[in-house]
């Protein structure tokens, strides 16, 4: 996923946007602080702390970076959004699923993105790669294969649902082949886009 957010931020530069990159959580400096508290190994919220972590995160992100690149005309590239909420606090943790709409509403001011990429890939190859991956593993890569599975499955039903906002792409393909799907994906939104 970093891989293709890098390379379709390249792309866009290449085309003469400037693309804003960010994550969740993350991207500013107090969001990186919930980061480092929400991977670190040693620390277990509850569920419902995890997510209202998350939402502190993202509020801060939205507010401080996202909405003010979309009022410049840049395009946003955020690794991970709301969904993400849902999937995995929701459908992996088993926290209320409005609930979880409500506090995303309210961090987000209800902004949604114009095109989300699933970039779709069995949990145990996902947590094979991540193991090989320099680095230590953080908290929610440790969780159990079940929970990835459960995460895994409402990304796969919230796609199906909003067919038009996403697109589920293959990601145990050849890295070049998944770049070329991204830009497929993307480069028919771009027209019009002022840059």
């Amino acid at each position: 996923k970093s891989t293709q957010v890098a390379r379709l931020a390249a792309r866009l530069r290449g085309h003469a946007f400037d693309p804003m990159v960010t994550r969740e959580p993350g991207g500013t400096p107090l969001a990186e602080g919930i980061r480092a508290l929400l991977l670190d190994p040693d620390r277990r919220p509850v569920p419902l702390a995890e997510a209202m972590l998350m939402e502190a995160s993202r509020a801060q992100l939205v507010e401080t970076v996202i909405r003010p690149a979309l009022a410049a005309g840049r395009v946003v590239l955020c690794d991970r959004y709301d969904d993400s909420t849902l999937a995995y606090q929701g459908a992996g943790r088993g926290l209320d699923e409005s609930t979880l709409g409500a506090l995303n509403r309210a961090a987000t001011g209800g902004l949604l993105p114009d095109l989300t990429l699933l970039f779709d890939l069995d949990p145990e190859l996902g947590l094979a790669r991540r193991a090989r991956a320099p680095g230590p593993t953080n908290r929610l890569d440790r969780e159990p294969l079940e929970f990835h599975r459960k995460v895994r499955r409402r990304y796969l039903e919230m796609a199906a649902g909003e067919p038009d906002r996403w697109r589920v792409l293959d990601a145990s393909r050849d890295p070049a082949l998944l770049e070329a799907e991204v830009w497929a994906a993307i480069e028919p939104r771009l027209a019009g886009v002022v840059h």
